[in-house]
């Protein structure tokens, strides 16, 4: 499904770039103001979600195929199994632990940051997972 209307069309391609830089900045910011990780990746995938709709299967495809998504939710959660195992063996085997910076700044809260990084990419390109398997039909 495609829209014709240039109106939307040219609405949405100046406004989805927006919301995701609004979404990147909910993620990185999410230790210090409300947000985080999810809000962030689920405010992403409706942008995902949104550039489909209005752009069409193949333009979004070839950005976000069925290969990207895979690879963007596999390499991420084992990004994170391994950064939450360090930070709880670090603190029970008295290995280095990550240093926790000035509060306040962005770099303040450790691996909370990382943490919320990874799991924006991987509920957005879930919610567009989900979303395209519904579309096609193989749900």
């Amino acid at each position: 499904m495609k829209y014709k209307d240039t109106i939307l069309v040219e609405v949405c391609r100046l406004m989805i770039p927006i919301i995701q830089l609004f979404s990147i900045y909910i993620i990185f910011h999410g230790h210090l103001s409300p947000g985080g990780g999810f809000a962030g990746g689920a405010i992403l995938g409706c942008s995902f979600i949104i550039m489909h709709l209005v752009f069409g299967k193949t333009y979004t495809r070839n950005l976000i195929n069925k290969n990207v998504i895979m690879k963007g939710m596999s390499i991420p959660l084992v990004l994170y199994g391994l950064l939450k195992g360090y930070s709880f063996l670090s603190y029970d085997l008295h290995l280095p632990k990550i240093p926790s910076g000035t509060p306040g700044n962005i770099f303040s809260a450790g691996l909370i940051l990382p943490l919320n990084i990874i799991v924006g990419i991987v509920v957005s390109l879930m919610m567009y997972f989900v979303f395209s398997l519904f579309l096609d039909g193989e749900v």
